[in-house]
């Protein structure tokens, strides 16, 4: 991924404020030109600053999300490969790299139990992917 200047940063704020921006809105608000901003953030889409687009759902309907942190190990050479491979699941929400005995940490969302199941699989099938241990997140703490 490419260094991010203001302006990407500026662009990316209005992005997560609002999503459904019309193009033109965000060119007025940044002072450039439709054709400018469009270009941005197809960029941005390419170098992989803007993974995807999503719907965030209210209440009521991502009370329903199987949500889980999965902590892996990887095999040195094909890390690389196993972080990108993870960053095209549409169920990883997030993903870090960590220090410790576990080399990734990925939050998942998955739609049903089943799904969950399948995804983690997947994930384990991926080559360079050595162990993995899965936490259900059950309910937020302190709510």
């Amino acid at each position: 991924m490419t260094q991010l200047d203001p302006t990407d940063r500026r662009l990316l704020a209005l992005l997560q404020q609002d999503a459904r921006m019309p193009v033109v809105a965000m060119a007025t608000e940044l002072g450039l030109s439709r054709a400018t901003v469009s270009a941005r953030i197809e960029r941005l889409c390419r170098d992989g600053a803007i993974r995807r687009f999503t719907v965030e759902l209210g209440a009521p309907d991502a009370d329903d999300l199987v949500r889980a942190v999965m902590l892996i190990e990887l095999q040195g050479p094909q890390a690389r490969g196993v972080a990108a491979r993870l960053r095209r699941m549409r169920q990883v929400a997030e993903l870090h790299s960590t220090n410790g005995a576990w080399d990734l940490v990925a939050r998942i969302e998955a739609a049903s139990l089943a799904e969950f199941d399948r995804v983690l699989g997947d994930i384990r099938e991926i080559p360079g992917v050595l162990n993995s241990e899965t936490c259900l997140l059950l309910s937020r703490a302190g709510g």
